[in-house]
């Protein structure tokens, strides 16, 4: 009897194409998003992997500070090291960061998240690496000469022979005129990353304080083993790392890893999401599948088939179904794969960009979770089916399937309670440790609505069949046809719940983030006007000078950051370039505000834990290890805009290497009396020769870090719109099988008289109500986990809880048209069904 089973679960596939065709979308959505997350982030892992393995390349040894942000390397060690036996050639690194602009000087050439670089050329003859290909022209010979990437090239729309402007933000002078002599290609030259070449005088003169470089390369003689070279300079100079080109190569790697854990966690954390929603709509599609065949499967059993057989012949289909589905799904992840990509260089994020990395590993897994999930979703409808009296299934043209709904809301129930409360205790702390408590209660909340949404969905329907009720008979049919089959509705709803849940809690993380800035610049900030630059770039170190000698101003006080270390802990302060409390509101708990060359400020935080007093002497080691003796003027309230603690100007260029100079903002003073408009107007004037520097009052300063939080957030919804997408197609795909299961009902309605309008009405409003249930579900679960989070983040600065109201309200009538959209195809087809021939079909 197995081979003629396995023919009637083969040929029943090939009889109900449309039905085949929606089941094996249903698996293609559940194992494309896992794939594309797996092809995507294997294709930037091996970008970078492209990257590294031509960094460094015939380096024998690299010696370079212990820390980035250390001071670098004396030109002296420079000289001895290339005086060392064993060393063929020396050369010393020099680089820093650059705004490129345009040839008139007067707009910056936007590259995305990756700031633009600027290095020194070394001829073929000192050079260590391998020197980079020159495609076009010649290296720069001069100062006021240039070569730029072919990538950069093409971003800045520049040719041989063109001239064009630099900005130096650790300069204090007017932009740079450049003349462009050559073009070069690099590894990797993508993403539209700009990075130019000088010549070693003027580059030593834009990136170093003349006296350090940031690292240096050297190549060992003939004879001579790179390791053998490491170990010795390692012993000679203990206080630098000394590492052979592999574990240059590793190290990079390992800093551009934790700079995409973000990402990479994320995307993974979509795929297991869809993979729960590929799941729950696969096991609602084939549930459906077995309640249309009731009747069909009855038969065989009246015929002599057993249950084994009737069972396995639906796991057969499965079978068949998960293998065709998860092959599909494969290639549609590559395209996902592909879009992602796409999206993230839409964003100008700086990313390079390759070929599709597709591993044997991501096939393996696709195809496995394509059939276990399809496989295993398909078995326990199948059994529950099979254990049907065969007279009760053809007596009845749909016998409910499955156990009273009670069992699984008390379970749904009490997880939920669970999950209010893990979550209501992780709430309390802050941190990692705070976060993950959090995520705990989150699941245990999703799995509550899992279980419980079929008994919630029909009074939320009822209620909200109340909208439905103005087109008499038309939305009560719709409201009584979602609320019949309660596991459908919450089946169908689930997809778009999880959604609108990460929808809901990354809008309040938006929204709150936003509102925490506001307060914190309305109370902190007193100035009358901010100056600021790009993220990750800031104000260039003459902006100041020029804005002081503004007409109209009282003082400016620029803020630069800046790392020391106390013990092991590494904490962030702030260096202040003028009289902090005329530009902010901070408020002094002990000691004065006063900063001599050795003095420095404590937040009352810092001074709490490592047990800091007024007057007293500490010590604080900068990046590069050496030790600074303070003494400690004052302790304040914490403040985040200022940081752990507060340095004088000095000590700041003394211990910052030149290339890691930054302002991060100057808060301007007006003189009493002084107009605020003409003021700005100066202020633009005074400011004007440096390009990228912003004249903002409050508001627009809000606006502006507003915008840096839009920037992440967009990445964050573009990939939640895959997510959304995935729950749309499963509306539809269960949609179009319930009008399937349907038939003889749609047909008995317009065999008494109902029109086609009047069906495809119908379709539309129960899709809109089920759109808007799951729609109301995952907002409600997202605002708590939401809250939940945000107050794990509190030391962080977000001390405020802001849910957008109107962000949610547009999300929610969003809801129901996508509820509309995907019922239309449903929709035209119920309307389709031929009366007589429905109400004649078994």
């Amino acid at each position: 009897m197995a081979d003629p089973m396995r023919k009637v679960a083969l040929r029943n596939l090939a009889a109900h194409k449309v039905r085949l065709a929606l089941t094996v979308l249903s698996v293609i959505l559940g194992t494309a998003f896992i794939a594309g997350s797996f092809v995507f982030t294997d294709t930037l892992q091996r970008t970078f992997d492209g990257l590294f393995a031509n960094q460094a390349k015939g380096v024998d040894v690299r010696v370079s500070p212990r820390d980035r942000q250390a001071q670098g390397i004396p030109n002296a060690v420079v000289d001895q090291l290339n005086e060392l036996d064993g060393v063929r050639a020396v050369a010393p690194g020099v680089n820093g960061v650059v705004v490129l602009l345009t040839p008139d000087g007067k707009k910056a050439i936007q590259t995305g998240g990756v700031p633009s670089g600027g290095k020194s050329y070394i001829p073929p003859d000192r050079a260590v690496a391998e020197p980079d290909k020159y495609v076009q022209g010649v290296p720069p010979a001069r100062p006021g000469e240039v070569a730029i990437n072919t990538g950069g090239a093409d971003k800045a729309g520049l040719h041989l022979g063109d001239r064009t402007k630099v900005l130096v933000p650790t300069q204090g002078d007017k932009p740079i005129d450049l003349l462009v002599t050559g073009i070069y290609d690099i590894p990797g030259d993508t993403g539209g990353f700009i990075q130019l070449q000088f010549t070693d005088t003027q580059a030593r003169q834009l990136f170093t304080d003349g006296y350090r470089v940031a690292y240096v390369d050297i190549a060992a003689a003939n004879g001579v083993k790179a390791d053998t070279l490491r170990d010795a300079i390692a012993k000679k100079y203990p206080d630098f790392k000394v590492q052979n080109a592999a574990q240059v190569r590793a190290d990079l790697r390992d800093q551009i890893s934790t700079s995409l854990n973000f990402i990479n966690y994320f995307l993974l954390a979509f795929g297991a999401i869809a993979l729960i929603v590929g799941t729950f709509i696969i096991y609602n599609t084939f549930s459906m599948i077995v309640a249309q065949r009731l009747r069909e499967l009855a038969l065989l059993r009246a015929v002599g088939a057993s249950r084994r057989q009737v069972g396995n012949s639906v796991v057969v289909e499965a079978l068949v179904i998960g293998l065709l589905g998860s092959a599909i799904g494969l290639a549609a992840g590559v395209g996902l794969a592909y879009g992602v990509s796409a999206l993230l260089n839409a964003f100008q994020l700086g990313l390079p960009t390759g070929s599709l990395a597709v591993r044997p590993r991501t096939i393996v897994i696709g195809l496995l979770v394509g059939l276990v999930v399809t496989v295993g979703s398909a078995y326990a409808p199948a059994r529950r089916a099979a254990l049907i009296p065969p007279v009760q299934a053809m007596r009845e043209e749909f016998a409910a399937l499955g156990e009273s709904l009670r069992l699984r809301t008390l379970i749904g129930a009490a997880l939920g309670a669970a999950g209010v409360l893990v979550v209501a205790l992780g709430a309390r702390g802050t941190g990692k440790t705070a976060a993950i408590i959090v995520g705990i209660g989150a699941l245990a909340l999703i799995l509550a609505v899992l279980l419980a949404a079929p008994w919630v969905s029909r009074p939320v329907l009822r209620v909200l069949g109340v909208f439905t009720r103005p087109l008499g008979a038309i939305g009560l049919m719709a409201r009584n046809n979602a609320v019949r089959n309660p596991r459908r509705t919450a089946a169908t709803a689930f997809a778009l719940t999880l959604g609108l849940m990460l929808v809901t809690a990354i809008a309040m993380l938006g929204a709150s983030a936003k509102a925490s800035i506001g307060v914190l610049v309305d109370k902190g900030v007193k100035a009358d006007y901010v100056l600021t630059g790009p993220q990750f770039i800031g104000v260039p170190l003459g902006v100041i000078d020029a804005a002081r000698k503004t007409p109209g101003v009282a003082d400016v006080v620029g803020l630069r950051g800046v790392s020391m270390k106390a013990g092991n802990d590494q904490l962030f302060g702030i260096s202040p370039d003028g009289d902090l409390a005329g530009g902010l509101n901070y408020d002094l708990l002990a000691g004065s505000g006063a900063l001599g060359p050795n003095d420095v400020l404590v937040a009352e935080e810092q001074a709490a834990q490592y047990g800091w007093h007024v007057g007293e002497k500490i010590t604080l080691n900068s990046m590069d290890g050496k030790p600074r003796s303070l003494t400690v003027t004052g302790i304040y309230k914490k403040q985040p805009m200022l940081g752990s603690f507060l340095l004088p100007p000095d000590l700041y260029f003394d211990i910052v290497p030149k290339n890691f100079q930054q302002t991060l903002f100057a808060l301007v003073t007006a003189k009493p009396g002084a107009d605020p408009t003409q003021l700005r107007a100066d202020l633009e004037k005074s400011t004007e020769q440096f390009t990228i520097v912003q004249v903002q009052n409050h508001e627009e300063f809000k606006g502006f870090q507003g915008q840096q939080i839009n920037r992440l957030l967009a990445i964050l919804y573009g990939l939640l719109a895959l997510a959304v997408i995935i729950a749309i197609l499963g509306i539809v795909n269960t949609l179009a099988l319930s009008v399937v299961e349907r038939r003889r009902e749609i047909g008995m309605l317009r065999a008494v008289g109902m029109q086609r309008a009047q069906v495809r009405r119908t379709i539309y409003l129960e899709s809109m109500l089920i759109a808007i249930f799951g729609a109301l579900v995952g907002m409600a679960l997202g605002l708590g986990l939401g809250a939940g989070f945000l107050r794990t983040l509190r030391d962080l600065g977000l001390d405020q809880i802001e849910v957008p109201w109107t962000q949610l309200v547009v999300v929610l009538v969003a809801s129901g048209v996508v509820g509309v959209l995907a019922a239309l195809w449903p929709g035209v087809r119920a309307a389709r069904t031929p009366p007589l021939a429905a109400i004649a079909d078994l």
